[in-house]
């Protein structure tokens, strides 16, 4: 019945015009047909029907001006109570027979409806609005997280492998590319299984649930559905598998990094056992007390933004910022890492034997495959293919580069030449420092905390390492702890405005705002203890439960003949 009110409106509407067409002519007018339909223009500057229509006709010469512009609004008003009528009696049968999902509720509310032209006494009642459609995962920052995902693949295998693989000597290079494979392996397999759920699922502050084991509830076979995650943007989402996907490779590269303090010397098996115990007790806690949160679409008010703000990590209720993983990678397994050269102990001959690293050649090609990859570990942390991810390329890029710089002068200095390990060092370790601040802090902010990380890891891997006593094979505490630790307390300093920086978002009002400098270098500072106390607490515990288990280190003759022959059977090279 709706359809044939439709058909009969729009029917009069054409006789009218065409009524009024006749008897315009009779006296000389030539009125604009088109006046019936909304002209282009008029849609592309909103504008209504009748107000479209108002001035398009033409006076011709020798009838009385007065007597055409009667006529004239006459027509008009005819024409406008004739559309407003029809109309209302159309639009809604249109709207009923129009299916809810192909318009979103917001992009045509009732009040906007044509019908409100008309008299009021014609306009019917205006239906209940529906109820928004969820948002539904952008093409773009799709694609832009799966090719991060990848990238920091690359970073893992073959990037971190090669670069520690060419700092030991050639009777343990395989030994060690098998370390970083088969941790990335095993970790990424324990993540699917309970690691995601217990960092990025609601829990307490330190831990999270197990509604996601064996990523239970992502995927539903019945309807082919993929369940979404928040991005940092109200209303965008992203397919929850990407994030699975994109998170496992931070926790699989973060696990590994720990191997290079004691290559060379530790038992295969106590490394994987190792790995699982401190991913476990160590990686998961800080994941979920930096990283997790409900997402911002919770911050609908005041109220439900504090209530939100409650279930999420312990650091980052405190406020900490880390965008891409300073205190959840770089400082976590720096610390790890430092105590392990401990507990471990050092190489046979270690400050009487010559130890150089047999193949820079593979050093330099490794850590330029950490360069490239570490855009996608760092702009993909934005989540989404947008500005925020712009910037934190951007920063990569420079601060890496003024890390690079400030290695070899520094190293020019103190020992008369720039060296390629020193380049490929200077490197890493500015990717390390603009890691937690890529995202918060301008190109500035990004350059100077590059300089920065440059000389202060260049004391890390001399000064400090002699102070410490300490057999840092591959000098992790020295570039990712330190590294870490400077990049997560400058990231406080750079992230306010008047230094360039971004300011943090206030979900609850959809603004930005300022940063104190001081009050955000202490939470900064709270979140790096925590970070150095609670990794080095369970690096300790880990290890000694490996040591008493299934022992640590290989026996001397072993060491000596190198772990290649004797863990794997096989060696790298065959001269």
């Amino acid at each position: 019945m709706k359809k044939l009110l439709s058909k009969f409106a729009l029917l009069v509407v054409a006789s009218v015009g065409r009524a009024l067409a006749r008897h315009c002519s009779s006296v000389g007018l030539k009125p604009d047909l088109r006046m019936i339909s909304l002209p282009r223009e008029a849609k592309e500057r909103g504008l209504s029907r009748s107000a479209a229509a108002l001035g398009r006709g033409s006076v011709p010469s020798g009838v009385p001006t007065q007597s055409v512009g009667t006529i004239k609004l006459v027509a008009r008003l005819a024409l406008v109570t004739a559309l407003g009528g029809a109309f209302s009696i159309a639009l809604p049968a249109l709207a009923a027979d129009t299916p809810t999902a192909s318009a979103p509720a917001t992009s045509a509310p009732a009040t906007d409806a044509p019908a409100a032209a008309a008299p009021a006494t014609a306009a019917p009642t205006a239906p209940a609005a529906a109820t928004p459609a969820p948002p539904s995962p952008n093409k773009g920052d799709t694609a832009w997280l799966m090719t991060a995902t990848l990238l920091v693949i690359m970073m893992c295998i073959p990037g971190l492998a090669l670069f520690y693989g060419g700092l030991v000597r050639s009777k343990n290079m395989l030994s060690v590319l098998m370390q970083v494979f088969s941790i990335f392996a095993l970790i990424t397999v324990l993540w699917a299984v309970y690691g995601y759920s217990l960092a990025f699922t609601q829990g307490n502050a330190f831990i999270g649930g197990f509604d996601r084991l064996f990523l239970k509830g992502i995927f539903d076979p019945a309807s082919g559905a993929v369940a979404n995650a928040a991005t940092f943007s109200k209303g965008v989402v992203v397919p929850e598998f990407a994030f699975v996907a994109f998170q496992a490779t931070f926790a699989a590269i973060t696990v590994a990094l720990v191997v290079g303090a004691f290559a060379e010397r530790m038992k295969f098996a106590a490394v994987l056992m190792f790995s699982a115990l401190w991913f476990t007790f160590s990686y998961l806690p800080i994941a979920h007390m930096v990283w997790f949160w409900p997402g911002p679409d919770a911050y609908t008010d005041a109220a439900a933004g504090e209530a939100a703000t409650a279930v999420s990590g312990w650091l980052f209720q405190k406020g900490a910022l880390d965008f891409a993983g300073g205190t959840v990678v770089h400082i976590n397994a720096g610390i790890a890492a430092l105590v392990g050269a401990f507990m471990v102990g050092k190489r046979i001959g270690y400050g009487r034997e010559a130890m150089t690293p047999h193949s820079l050649t593979m050093t330099m090609i490794g850590a330029s495959l950490l360069w490239v990859g570490w855009f996608g570990f760092n702009a993909g942390s934005a989540l989404e293919a947008g500005g925020t991810a712009t910037l934190a390329f951007a920063n990569t890029l420079i601060a890496t580069a003024a890390a690079t710089l400030a290695w070899l002068l520094i190293e020019w200095i103190v020992k008369g030449k720039p060296s390629m390990l020193g380049a490929a060092s200077g490197a890493v370790a500015g990717l390390v420092a603009i890691t937690p601040a890529c995202g918060w802090v301008g190109i500035g902010g990004g350059m100077a905390i590059g300089f920065v990380a440059g000389v202060a890891c260049f004391w890390g891997v001399t000064g400090l390492k002699k102070m410490l006593g300490a057999d840092d094979s591959l000098d992790v505490f020295g570039i990712h702890g330190i590294g870490g630790i400077v990049g997560a307390l400058l990231t406080g300093v750079f992230n306010t405005w008047s230094l360039g920086g971004t300011g943090i978002v206030d979900y609850v009002n959809n603004t930005l705002i300022d940063t104190s400098i001081g009050a955000q270098v202490w939470i900064q500072a709270q979140a790096v203890l925590t970070s150095v106390v609670w990794s080095g607490v369970v690096a300790f515990i880990c290890y000694k439960i490996v040591d008493m288990t299934i022992g640590l280190r290989v026996s001397e003759e072993k060491e000596r003949e190198g772990l290649d022959i004797t863990e794997h059977g096989e060696t790298a090279y065959h001269l």
